[in-house]
């Protein structure tokens, strides 16, 4: 009897260890489901994203959006994921899409919101990201070394405060920047207030000048940053600011920095010290600085001597920039195929 009994016990091991056995890959089995599904979703959103950015040219909208995102990141921070800022997706949630440095923003969110709704297994921290990669290389940029599976924010109260993005000009005190974030970021210098917004992010010099360097693309229009004309030659819609030639500029309005504001060089770089340049090109205190103060003109000469090393490090930059204050799922992300996205982009540009 105790005999039987030991082998009724062994055999129900054996029975139990085959069930969990089988439930495991089971599980194993729906994770890899998922994860493929994901990984597909991610692609098809980089096709669609590319199509759109070129049809819209809406390049430094998505630009600007990604980098409010993720932006605001304080790398000292105790409140932790996601409160503590960063690339969540938090921006899309009132109040921090109606902070004043986010004036505008609300229509990328709109021109996002379709293919968020197709690509629901994307979430909407990646789908900023990935737009941002998208507008530059689309542009004629360098590829992001991007990688996706963020999480997202999950609503309101994980927004961070106002007051972590930088300022391009002084305000009434003669202050840039204020006492409002997560740390104080006012100074009475355009290089003094930079340093304070970007390195508590956790970026340096030669990060700062190569992430300015993205001003090569898009304008400052009055509704949103309160800076640069009503309108320029180079953005009344009879200028063509494309790189490829093509027609197009969006929505009219505002100065540009370069003269093709829709194409991705080192123009900004060969522009801001050309004594020659155009008079209706925008020169902010935030941008002249980068060819007076010695720590940030190092790089800003070497971007304007070679758009090749400008290129490899805006994209080291950027790709840094985009994963401030992330968390992912898996923890090493995902990296989707490149001979993919390469096609999504001539496609999309043909």
């Amino acid at each position: 009897e105790r005999s039987l009994n030991q082998q009724q016990l062994n055999m129900a091991r054996c029975v139990f260890g085959l069930v969990t056995f089988t439930v495991l890959l089971l599980v194993i089995g729906v994770m890899s489901d998922e994860a493929s599904d994901k990984t597909k979703q991610l692609l098809d959103a980089h096709k669609e994203l590319a199509l759109l950015i070129n049809k819209t040219n809406s390049n430094p909208i998505m630009i600007r959006l990604a980098w409010h995102d993720s932006g605001n990141f304080d790398k000292d921070s105790k409140a932790g994921f996601p409160k503590a800022g960063g690339a969540t997706g938090s921006i899309r949630f009132s109040p921090e899409i109606d902070h004043g440095a986010n004036a505008g923003l609300k229509n990328a969110l709109a021109l996002l919101a379709p293919i968020k709704e197709k690509f629901p297994l994307v979430s909407y921290a990646d789908l900023f990201q990935m737009a941002s990669a998208v507008a530059v290389e689309i542009a004629g940029g360098p590829r992001i070394p991007m990688k996706y599976g963020r999480v997202d924010a999950g609503g309101p109260n994980d927004c961070p405060q106002e007051g972590n993005l930088p300022d391009a000009e002084a305000g009434p005190d003669g202050n840039y920047g204020g006492d409002g974030g997560t740390v104080s970021t006012k100074d009475k210098t355009p290089e003094g207030h930079l340093r304070k917004v970007f390195y508590r992010m956790g970026l340096n010099d030669k990060e700062i000048v190569a992430l300015s360097g993205a001003h090569t693309l898009g304008r400052a229009k009055k509704d949103r940053s309160g800076l640069g004309a009503e309108s320029t030659k180079f953005t009344d819609g009879t200028h063509i600011a494309r790189g490829d030639g093509k027609e197009g500029v969006g929505a009219t309005g505002g100065s540009a920095w370069t003269e093709k504001w829709l194409k991705f060089d080192n123009s900004y770089f060969t522009t801001i010290p050309d004594k020659a340049a155009d008079p209706e090109l925008l020169k902010l205190s935030t941008d002249r600085v980068l060819f007076e103060d010695p720590g940030f003109k190092l790089y800003a000469q070497k971007y304007k001597d070679s758009q090749e090393a400008f290129f490899a490090d805006y994209a080291a930059a950027h790709a840094k920039l985009s994963e401030l204050g992330s968390k992912f799922d898996p923890p090493e992300g995902i990296v989707i195929d490149e001979n993919t996205c390469t096609s999504n982009i001539k496609a999309a540009s043909a």
